[in-house]
């Protein structure tokens, strides 16, 4: 019994060696050793999601011990709002700790965990509570899937992490464990992509701290979860539509825009031509992230006195690196110091004098910047992002520009822990739910916000603002209007309302 129960974990891991070599192809290419577990679907069985995805059943899967504790499911209900039935209609459900056991080479990997919270079989939705580890990171504590599907007004939910495999071996522990004998673990879909290991390293980040950017190395092992990942100006970017194999989703920043003050949005030049530098690989953010854009605006006395503010619900106690991407796209910007602006997160100075010129070296030419923030608390959450013209360069252009947001929370080294709470289910929704985004296209959504009636406080809110700002004229020292009452920059910007006020007449918007 004793030489039994040695050999079939020998066993296990030779088959796991053996499928993995006949996985790879030999080019060592990231593709070609990604795993998609359709879980709770027969081991024989695999399907194709919407996006062309091919996944596997997990039933006797060579990841995963006998699965004799365990229970295949299928969900009681196919919400309308799910992309395909794949992998969100079966599930694995556990009610004692299970253990997938993944063979990679090692480096860097996303992992991406699917849930669709339903009732399966008796086992109801609200009493599945549990958590997640991987790699001796806690992904997840006492996590309750309907819960949070239910608090940010969404039907199924992924959740996105960067973890560093780093064993010799090369095996990556993915275990589900719940959170008491009451209750139960279950998840519908695992993903793994392997990535580059300069993904989050090159270049680095600077603290955002005031306007005087300190350099804050991240160690090469950290982990990370995906919070939001924006093309901002443009339409969701599929993860069929990503650039290199990782297959990222790409979200719409409308729901995240703060107030009536939205900017305009546009599309690149028809002459003009996206060309990746030698320091931006494609890889880093897909063509379409960089070819859309949102700015201010085309009145320089507006954009004076507002801020370009976007407000992303976050897990509060974490470090959070924001990744920002820029390209211009539209003529006549083509020269250094004819756009500049400021950068502000969380009401601090992260960047001064941005020219996206001067960094990226011409027009049509991507480049990303990493600053690193700090939250306090417990709870949620919101990260403020606001970008401000720059008026002590004296630019041609009172105007900012963005094409690109990712928000990453950094693992606590300490408990090596990247769990935040569940959020809270509001007492009473209101509106139409316009700040509903899809659970495919977000790793971590944001709550649904009030319709009609919130539009016209917000109106009243900027039209007593911008009241304030003509009555502030005549002040010899003018400071920023900020839009929202809580991120008030630490420092008023310089010249405001005296410098040149030239024209953004080259400003095509899509906005009638």
């Amino acid at each position: 019994m004793a030489k039994s129960t040695v050999l079939v974990p020998c066993l296990l891991l030779l088959l796991a060696i053996a499928s993995f070599a006949a996985a790879d192809n030999g080019d060592g290419s990231a593709d070609s050793v990604q795993i998609r577990l359709n879980c709770g679907a027969s081991a024989t069985d695999t399907a194709t999601d919407s996006d062309g995805r091919a996944w596997d059943g997990d039933a006797v899967s060579k990841f995963a011990p006998p699965l004799g504790a365990s229970v295949a499911a299928g969900a009681s209900y196919q919400d309308p709002s799910l992309p395909s039935p794949i992998p969100y209609m079966t599930a694995r459900v556990f009610d004692s700790t299970h253990t997938y056991s993944f063979l990679l080479t090692p480096g860097r990997v996303f992992l991406r965990l699917y849930f669709y919270p339903s009732d399966y079989g008796n086992r109801s939705a609200p009493d599945a509570l549990f958590g997640v580890t991987a790699g001796g990171v806690t992904l997840l504590r006492d996590f309750n899937a309907s819960q949070t599907a239910l608090a940010l007004n969404v039907a199924y939910l992924v959740r996105e992490f960067s973890v560093n495999v780093s064993s010799p071996t090369g095996i990556l522990n993915v275990t589900f464990a719940p959170a008491s004998a009451a209750h139960y673990a279950f998840v519908n879909g695992i993903e793994i992509v392997p990535t580059t290991s300069d993904m989050f390293a090159k270049p680095g980040p600077t603290f955002a701290n005031g306007g005087r950017p300190d350099p804050m190395p991240v160690r090469a092992d950290t982990a990370f979860q995906t919070m939001h990942r924006l093309n901002v100006g443009g339409e969701a970017v599929s993860p069929a539509d990503d650039s290199g194999p990782f297959f990222r989703a790409w979200d719409s920043d409308s729901p995240y825009i703060f107030g009536a003050a939205t900017g305009v949005n546009y599309g690149k030049d028809g002459n003009v031509t996206i060309r990746y530098p030698p320091s931006v690989p494609p890889h880093v953010a897909p063509e379409g992230v960089y070819a859309t854009a949102r700015s201010m605006g085309p009145t320089p006395e507006i954009n004076m006195n507002y801020n370009l503010t976007w407000i992303l619900p976050v897990d509060a106690g974490f470090y959070y690196l924001l990744r920002f991407h820029f390209c211009e796209i539209q003529y006549p910007i083509t020269k250094v110091n004819q756009r500049s602006f400021d950068i502000y997160i969380n009401n601090r100075t992260a960047q001064v004098q941005m020219d996206v010129i001067a960094w990226s070296g011409g027009i049509g030419v991507p480049v990303y910047k990493d600053y690193l923030v700090v939250t306090t608390g417990s709870g949620q959450t919101d990260l403020w992002v606001a970008l401000h013209p720059d008026l002590s360069s004296r630019p041609e252009y009172y105007d900012a520009i963005l094409n690109g947001l990712e928000v990453f929370k950094l693992q606590t080294y300490g408990g090596n822990s990247l769990a935040g709470d569940n959020p809270k289910i509001p007492e009473r929704q209101v509106g139409d739910g316009s700040r509903r985004v899809s659970g495919k296209k977000s790793a971590a959504v944001s709550a649904a916000v009030g319709g009609a009636a919130a539009g016209g406080l917000l109106a009243v809110l900027i039209g007593c603002l911008c009241a304030c700002a003509v009555c502030r004229r005549g002040n010899k020292a003018a400071s920023v209007v900020a839009c929202e009452p809580e991120a008030v920059l630490e420092e008023p910007a310089h010249g405001l309302l005296s410098g040149p006020t030239k024209s953004s007449a080259f400003f095509k918007s899509d906005q009638k």
